[in-house]
């Protein structure tokens, strides 16, 4: 099966490419901008369209933090089913034998959606993300993984969750794809990345530089599983 991952397109998703001999399309959330729900919903259900025409057989959306109106159920989950699209909030589905597991939280980070303590995520990972897991998708991206930025004083950080890292080293699923953290300044953190222990691939689907938006910085990633 052929997957193509995106991330983070924030009302952009006119200007991708569309890849040809793709089965299936995995969004890791932030297709929107506003932090108020009600300016959010118009974004989101623009971007629901457009996802509906795409000419791949099956799609799955996670949300991301900027997908307030989501988190606020003024667009709900019966809203993609009807699109046909797969949206995963905390849980699980199997697609032609593959188990994929979604899930839209990351640490707190200011006054956005879908957000915990940091606290509170270690204890959800270890629950929910289970051994036999082949894709997980996350909003977020695990610390030290394709998650370089600056922070507000300048200083370089890794912005990552390490309880997500911990948990995806033990379960080692065959891909971990996420987003939230963009291409910013001198840093690409779009693309795929293997440590050379381990036997999972982790894909930084953001298809925008921080600064930048108006132009795409990346086309998202494509593997085979």
């Amino acid at each position: 099966m052929k997957i193509w991952h995106i991330s983070d397109t924030h009302t952009y998703h006119e200007q991708l490419r569309i890849p040809e001999g793709i089965d299936m399309v995995i969004h890791s959330g932030d297709c929107s901008n506003p932090r108020d729900p009600y300016n959010n919903e118009p974004e989101v259900r623009e971007f629901l369209g457009w996802y509906k025409s795409l000419p791949i057989e099956y799609k799955i959306y996670v949300a991301g933090n900027h997908d307030t109106s989501i988190e606020k159920r003024l667009v709900q989950p019966i809203d993609f089913a009807e699109a046909g699209i797969l949206y995963l909030e905390d849980d699980y589905v199997m697609v032609e034998g593959l188990k994929i597991f979604g899930s839209p939280y990351t640490p707190n980070f200011g006054n956005w959606s879908f957000m915990k303590d940091r606290v509170k995520l270690e204890r959800m990972w270890r629950v929910a993300i289970e051994e036999d897991v082949d894709i997980l998708v996350t909003h977020g991206p695990p610390k030290g993984i394709l998650d370089k930025s600056y922070n507000r004083e300048g200083v370089f950080e890794m912005c990552g969750d390490k309880s997500l890292l911990n948990r995806v080293l033990e379960v080692q699923p065959k891909y971990h794809l996420f987003g939230h953290i963009h291409n910013h300044k001198d840093i690409i953190n779009a693309g795929m990345q293997k440590l050379s222990k381990y036997d999972t691939w982790f894909s930084n689907g953001s298809v925008v530089t921080d600064n930048k938006f108006g132009f795409l910085s990346s086309n998202g990633n494509i593997f085979e599983i």
